[in-house]
């Protein structure tokens, strides 16, 4: 139980690549990040990520028309079914070539899939029990390129689908006699998209090159004539034949023709374009890259490669508004069903946005970092989260919510290390532009800048228990510099060091600092003694990273050759050691020359983290694993893997042999950037993308780890992002010194005979959380005192765990607060000696109230507002409106607001 961490949060990406979607009510956005998806919940202004992750990175969502199922696509065509009720796998398929785009009919029965120049239809799953969810209906032919977009009329009848050719078919669901399929030209590039008017065959198509035009059909829905049936019974025994030598029915296929004779178009449906719109103005040369139209409102949305997007009313294609949100390519967006606000993904920067148009304002706007995470510092209450990039931005993010709600840009270099002071309210960050910079989490701003007398790239930072006291480690000059955080001077230069410093930690309860260094020292300064060295600690190889265990009596090192360290720095004496390397394991790049064990043995953990308790440590490094251990025992308790994205360079141990040609291996073959990037064509002569773009793989690495005071979970920065992992409490069956009379029945009975001491007691020995929250909240207000008094010091400490997850989700307030305001009145002094053990469960606990506070001060402060200024209204109103004066209307006004703002001054100066 202690070690059941499971991945609960992705925070710091907020959009990759692929499609957005909203959910059926219109009040969640589904967006891919990565080889996930995370729902971002707009009215409750929360976001959760899904459990649960394809091999390689998500490049289409499709969602059923219900709301309950999702396809999730990976770059090679394997897709996932996935439940949005119960967050959980369905059902497997791999259609074997990269798929474009996903799309389910209206009527929830068909979907449809393109890949290649093929659009297939299959039977939706989940309308009938079936052993295969994916079932093959009809394969569409007719395109010549690859196929790029879907869409569907109202009643699912046709189906429209672009292509990179410049044409779009529109193809019938069934086999209309008037229509099976139609090819439209008109467009002279990659089309985008394709939009069917709301209950219409009329239909927009878009192109790359800005251009729109808009299809007339001569027919309505309902003038599609089904075909006549030929031969049914024949078919039938023909069909049934066939499926006893089939191991699986193949779908029926259609294939279309661009130029058909005049016998088959006649009698059939017949398109005209009635108009043609270019959203370009003359000599502007700026490429669309996705667009989205809202049938009931008739909005089209368009995107540009230049971060510019355009609103226009359909069919006249009148301009609403036009706004530039981002310097990259939109790569897609989404509306949702109300048609009141429009989701913006930008993939260059990581960029999610969801604009409401009709007022011209922000419903989310959140980025992640550019480059990756380097550095992450947990707030003491547990409650923030506060990363620092190689982009040079330090961002801060609730944990409750998993949203950004600061982000700080002054750092003109990457910043390298990131910490909270005590206090909770005073951010501290290093950077290699050769700063320190303290920034204030009341007013958000930049309020200290440390800074040393000789420029100086500091490569990491510590901050002593009081908050006082400032230190950095330089890479370049050796040296350490302290600071005084009150007056901002330099106090002292500490050196001594022949090497960069790699890591710094103050000691939590003295002022010791210990240093590491690539010069293979720990060294250790006693400021009670004018920073002097008190020891130095010798190893075999560079030291680089070090950490002190919460209760300040011991200290991790791990070093180069893969070691960690256990030191008890006040004797200088070597309490244990643990080999790690070969738990590292690493895996092969695609360009390595060596094997995966091979460059294992020059690889070492680069972070280290004691849990609050100091029981285990975290270990991580340039792996997809992070270790923990226990401390004690020194051995491997649970190795993490923090991700399964195959997309990432060094995931995997082997290569595959099938990537590897007689010249070297196929990585080395770039293919250049194509022209989905939107980027400008460099060279004259030129088709296609620019000659100069190189792609590359980002290596999965853990940069930074860190536990939460809580101890309820840590989290990680890695190549994908901010990872959370917590303490899963679900169903879990942990009971605590059970007995065979503690059953769910027997302390129901005990809790109707109002023995609650007793009831609670038993209550924690089966450990059923449902269970204790009856009994606890059955106990009457006002015996809550006696209770108290009467618990085991054992069972205070479970009762306070319990009451910390209650306030998270409890409504009931006021009691719970009763609860733990009596149990630390009088078991307080008992409490405080068992205080390093119980940290972790106070803070959690201090947590859950703050949070409480915070949300009921700011209704409180605003109904107090609400009250005084209805006082004044109503005060105002019996004094002025004399009988005498009915007159001018606007002097009224004028006195009334006068005589508001005196009362309203009045009484914020008695207050």
């Amino acid at each position: 139980m202690k070690f059941a961490y499971r991945f609960s949060g992705l925070l710091g990406t907020v959009y990759r690549r692929g499609n957005l979607s909203f959910t059926r009510d219109g009040s969640s956005l589904i967006s891919p990040v990565g080889n996930r998806i995370s729902v971002f919940d707009l009215k409750n202004n929360k976001c959760e990520t899904f459990p649960l992750a394809t091999r390689l990175n998500i490049v289409c969502v499709g969602l059923s028309p219900d709301g309950s199922l999702a396809i999730l696509i990976d770059e090679e065509g394997a897709a996932l079914l996935v439940s949005l009720i119960g967050k959980c796998v369905i059902h497997h398929f791999y259609f074997h070539k990269p798929v474009h785009s996903v799309s389910f009919s209206p009527d929830g029965k068909k979907f449809v899939i393109t890949k290649d120049n093929v659009a297939l239809m299959y039977h939706a799953p989940g309308k009938k029990r079936e052993f295969n969810a994916f079932v093959l209906d009809k394969t569409y032919y007719g395109p010549y390129d690859e196929t790029t977009c879907i869409d569907w009329t109202d009643d699912s009848k046709c189906f429209a689908v672009g292509s990179k050719d410049m044409s779009t078919w529109v193809f019938g669901a069934e086999r209309w006699a008037n229509l099976i399929y139609y090819s439209l030209g008109g467009h002279k590039d990659v089309i985008v998209a394709c939009f069917f008017e709301e209950n219409s065959l009329d239909l927009y198509t878009i192109s790359q090159d800005a251009a729109l035009c808009v299809w007339q059909c001569d027919t309505e829905l309902d003038g599609l004539k089904s075909m006549p049936p030929k031969n049914a019974a024949r078919e039938k025994d023909a069909a049934g034949d066939d499926e006893e030598f089939l191991e699986e029915p193949k779908g029926e296929e259609i294939h279309g023709k661009a130029n058909p004779s005049e016998q088959e178009t006649r009698e059939k449906v017949k398109y005209s374009r009635v108009a043609k719109y270019f959203f370009n103005k003359e000599g502007d040369f700026n490429n669309l890259t996705c667009a989205a139209y809202h049938k009931k409102t008739h909005l089209l949305v368009t995107g540009f490669a230049s971060g510019i997007f355009h609103l226009h009313e359909l069919p006249d294609f009148n301009l609403i508004h036009s706004l530039s949100i981002s310097d990259q390519r939109i790569a897609s967006i989404s509306i949702n069903c109300t048609g009141d606000w429009i989701a913006f993904g930008c993939s260059g920067l990581g960029q999610l946005l969801v604009w409401e148009w009709q007022s011209e304002s922000y419903v989310l706007k959140q980025q992640g970092h550019f480059n990756s995470m380097v550095s992450l510092a947990y707030s003491p209450d547990g409650q923030y989260i506060v990363t620092g990039g190689e982009d040079g931005k330090v961002k801060v993010w609730n944990t409750s919510s998993s949203f950004c709600f600061v982000t700080f840009t002054e750092h003109t270099s990457g910043v390298t290390a990131v910490t909270f002071t005590s206090n909770g309210y005073v951010i501290l960050s290093a950077s290699l532009d050769g700063t320190v910079r303290a920034f204030d989490l009341h007013r958000y701003r930049n309020f200290r800048t440390f800074t040393s007398p000789r420029p100086s790239q500091f490569s990491c930072l510590a901050v002593d228990s009081s908050g006082e006291i400032v230190s950095a480690g330089s890479q370049d000059s050796f040296e350490i510099f302290i600071w005084s955080m009150q007056s901002g001077r330099l106090l002292d230069v500490l050196s001594g060091h022949e090497g960069p410093i790699s890591c710094l930690s103050f000691n939590p309860m003295k002022c010791v600092l210990a240093s590491a260094s690539w010069d293979k020292t720990v060294k250790i300064w006693d400021m009670l003694e004018s920073w002097r060295t008190k020891e130095t600690f010798i190893f075999n190889s560079d030291v680089l990273v070090v950490a002190f265990r919460p209760d300040g009596k011991e200290l991790a090192v791990a070093a180069l050759n893969g070691q960690i360290t256990f030191w008890d720095h006040e004797s200088a004496v070597q309490t244990g050691s643990i080999e790690g390397r070969h738990d590292l394991q690493m895996g092969r790049k695609e360009l390595d020359k060596i094997t995966a064990k091979q460059s294992t043995k020059g690889k070492s953990f680069t972070t280290l983290c004691y849990s609050a308790d100091g029981q285990s440590i975290l270990a991580g490094g340039l792996s997809k694993f992070v270790c923990i251990y226990n401390v004690k025992e020194q051995i491997l308790m649970k190795k993490f893997e923090i991700s399964c994205n195959f997309s990432l360079d060094a995931m995997e141990e082997y290569l595959d042999r099938r990537k590897m040609t007689e010249f070297g291996s196929m990585a080395l073959i770039d293919g250049g950037a194509g022209d989905e990037d939107g980027v400008a064509i460099p060279l004259p002569g030129v088709k296609r993308g620019d000659m100069s773009y190189r792609h590359f793989k980002p290596e999965i690495r853990v940069t930074c780890l860190r536990f939460s005071p809580t101890g309820r979970s840590w989290a990680a920065t890695t190549t994908e992002g901010l990872l959370i992992y917590s303490l899963d409490s679900g169903l879990i069956f942990d009971p605590f010194e059970l007995d065979i009379d503690v059953t769910p029945s027997n302390i129901r009975k005990t809790l109707h005979q109002k023995e609650y001491t007793k009831a609670i007691v038993m209550a924690f020995k089966l450990n059923e959380k449902q269970l204790i929250q009856e009994v606890i909240e059955a106990v009457p207000s006002d015996e809550v005192d006696v209770v108290c008094s009467s618990l085991p010091d054992l069972y205070v400490e479970k009762v306070l765990e319990f009451l910390a997850s209650a306030f998270e989700i409890s409504c009931h307030l006021e009691f719970y607060l009763i609860w733990a305001h009596k149990l630390l009145m009088l078991h307080g002094q008992k409490l405080k000696t068992r205080s390093v053990r119980l940290l972790p469960v106070i803070q959690f606990l201090q947590k859950s109230i703050q949070r409480h506070f915070e949300d009921v001060s700011k209704l409180c402060e605003w109904n107090i507002y609400n009250i005084k200024y209805a006082l004044a209204i109503s005060k105002q109103r019996g004094m002025k409106r004399l009988a005498e004066e009915p007159s001018e209307d606007e002097e009224t006004l004028d006195s009334d607001s006068d005589y508001l703002m005196q009362e309203v001054h009045k009484d914020n100066s008695s207050s």
